[in-house]
């Protein structure tokens, strides 16, 4: 996967990159992937393939029933091992592979991502249209993403983990989404994340941090 550089991003990006409201704070970032395999990613696809497959084998084994059938197709799974890759990118820190991350994704439409933005992204869409002309968040959205995969063209995916597996949960976080957009034809894929952090808990865990320094201070000036 190669990190791919889009201008129709820039503005967008520029405004989530620390939206404060006041008592929250609104966080957002999209980035747009070529699904081109680099060496590390084509031993990692191997590894994610065969995972999934012993996941389905399990599955099968353990439930009467058939396993899930999306999962059945080599195209399917090639989908979900870019959305993997992708995420491997996105946040380097973390391993996805090892926690079966596949199992958390969810195809969406785009009238699902829009009820979800809608919602979510009302105090962000309201500071957007004040500060330009009363233009609308969702359709700057709507177009930097249609030039950059054509939205027409595209799955749209999100990815739903629990707390423990979701990178995206600072410190503070009241809610966060993850979705990508996937366009097989062009072989790209654009990660849009957004989350909201509360400002009152975030200065909480701010403040513990100092006093647990402090106290730190106190017992390494202690002679034992």
């Amino acid at each position: 996967m190669k990190f791919l550089e889009y201008t129709p991003f820039d503005r967008l990006n520029d405004f989530l990159s620390h939206l404060n409201l006041g008592e929250r704070t609104i966080k957002g970032c999209l980035e747009a992937y070529s699904c081109k395999h680099t060496g590390i990613d084509k031993k990692l696809s191997l590894s994610l393939e065969n995972e999934i497959l012993d996941y389905l084998g399990k599955s099968s084994d353990a439930d009467s029933s058939s396993p899930d059938e999306f999962l059945l197709s080599r195209s399917s799974r090639k989908t979900l091992i870019y959305l993997v890759l992708t995420l491997n990118h996105v946040y380097p820190d973390y391993d996805f592979s090892a926690m079966q991350a596949h199992q958390f994704f969810t195809e969406e439409s785009w009238d699902s991502f829009k009820q979800i933005f809608d919602a979510y992204m009302l105090e962000a869409s309201k500071e957007w249209g004040e500060n330009n002309e009363g233009g609308s968040l969702l359709d700057m959205t709507y177009k930097a993403l249609d030039e950059v995969v054509k939205l027409a063209e595209c799955e749209i995916y999100s990815y739903n983990p629990n707390s423990d597996a979701d990178p995206s949960i600072e410190r503070g976080a009241t809610w966060s989404f993850n979705f990508f957009f996937y366009n097989r034809k062009l072989k790209r894929v654009v990660s849009f994340r957004f989350w909201c952090l509360s400002n009152l808990m975030a200065e909480g865990f701010h403040l513990d941090g100092r006093a647990y320094e402090e106290d730190e201070d106190i017992f390494d000036n202690m002679d034992i």
